[in-house]
């Protein structure tokens, strides 16, 4: 888990900004959308929480495979798309990102606004009081953006609205402009894959920052075109702006969500297996017993499963559960040992039945010896010692010493 807490002031106050998010998020989503990739809005309307009140939740499917790099293309598959529910409770959002094949990954964002330039450092001790994390300044001024992303019509720096008489930045802006308001948003991206979550959650919040730099950036750029709109104008913008962008991206996707998510479980399989290593079989050690056990069977079997899953018994077709979202159903413990036999066999016939390298000789062996390979000794298994150790039975005995000790006579002795 990585966690920033991303702080983006604009020329503006927080009931104005009201507005101009709704617009900016309408107005940003149809720009990109184009060619079957975009945001496709599944769902919006009003919602009433028991904590915070009345808001609006939304949910969207965004497909973005064409904006990923390379090493991720190779792990999603061709139809991409990551689902994404807010809820708004302006001044307070949530907002939440998850891929129903990529189980592990999640991003959480909360945002709240204040009518100040940044400078509440208390604001998410409710929520992250304890927790370690990076606090960013985004300055939509002087930050640079992606060059693919830039238009001088949507730079602060040189943008001047002619209802407001607001913009042209300069540096320091935030220390002596009026109005000014601030986003603060904490951020929090899972990727809990081993080998791959450092790189993962690194690269999702250099996007996150790009898209929350760029978006402001156009919100202030675009204030005079919804500066003088209600509530209902903007809901009624939103709406069209809606209806305009399923239509150009939907008309790409015929494949049905099933079809897609089926897809897309057997890339990341495939990919998994490339990747393999021992340690990432240990992460679902905490899982089910019979599972871990058909995560195994699959896994040896590779591409054999993928080729044949449809000659194995019904249920078996189940993958790895690192990839799987919704298995078939739970198997139990015959079950899961019937599918393992299956499997095995169907290994074995990828594999093929090998001759013995080992043949047996009816040759006997002396009772005395054991046969040993020709660069050792043969070891005696007799009592006797061997030739050369034996003492010859005829040589003399060595005399170290007299055989009798003579003492002096005292009284022999001198004075």
């Amino acid at each position: 888990m990585l966690m920033k807490e991303y702080r983006i002031c604009m020329p503006l106050t927080v009931e104005e900004y009201r507005i101009g998010q709704l617009y900016m998020i309408s107005k940003h989503s149809h720009e990109q959308s184009d060619r079957g990739e975009g945001v496709e809005v599944v769902q919006n309307e009003p919602y009433e929480d028991p904590n915070h009140g009345n808001g609006q939740l939304t949910e969207k499917r965004v497909y973005l495979n064409s904006k990923l790099p390379s090493w991720a293309r190779a792990v999603v598959p061709k139809i991409f798309y990551v689902t994404e529910k807010a809820w708004n409770y302006y001044p307070y959002t949530i907002t939440e990102y998850t891929c129903s094949f990529l189980p592990k990954f999640s991003i959480h964002i909360e945002t709240k606004y204040e009518d100040n330039k940044g400078s509440n450092d208390s604001i998410f001790d409710k929520e992250a009081k304890d927790l370690e994390r990076e606090v960013c300044f985004i300055d939509i001024a002087s930050d640079e953006i992606p060059e693919r992303y830039y238009k001088e019509s949507e730079d602060p720096k040189y943008f001047k609205s002619q209802k407001t008489g607001r913009g042209q930045l300069k540096e320091g802006w935030r220390d002596t402009h009026q109005p000014i308001m601030c986003s603060y948003k904490l951020v929090t991206v899972k990727f809990e894959v081993w080998g791959l979550q450092t790189r993962v959650e690194q690269f999702v919040h250099k996007v996150v920052r790009d898209i929350l730099l760029i978006g402001h950036r156009q919100a202030f750029a675009w204030v005079d075109e919804w500066y003088d709109m209600t509530m209902d104008d903007v809901r009624e913008y939103e709406k069209n702006m809606h209806e305009k962008t399923n239509i150009k991206v939907c008309n790409q996707h015929s494949s049905t969500v099933d079809e897609i998510e089926s897809h897309a479980q057997a890339r990341v399989c495939q990919f998994l297996k490339r990747i393999a290593h021992p340690q990432l079989i240990h992460l679902h050690r905490s899982e089910r017993s019979n599972q871990l056990i058909l995560l195994t069977s699959q896994w040896n079997l590779g591409e054999v499963l993928l080729q044949q899953e449809q000659k194995l018994s019904p249920g078996s077709a189940i993958l790895p559960s690192l990839c799987t979202v919704n298995c078939h159903r739970y198997m139990t413990m015959d079950e899961v040992r019937e599918f393992e036999r299956a499997t095995q066999e169907a290994t074995n016939k990828k594999i093929g039945i090998f001759p013995p390298a080992i043949s047996i000789s009816n040759i006997s062996m002396p009772s005395s010896t054991r046969s040993a390979p020709s660069s050792a000794p043969s070891t005696p298994l007799s009592t006797d010692a061997p030739e050369f150790l034996t003492v010859p039975k005829d040589r003399p005995r060595k005399k170290s010493a007299p055989e009798t000790l003579t003492l002096p006579d005292p009284a022999k002795k001198t004075l």
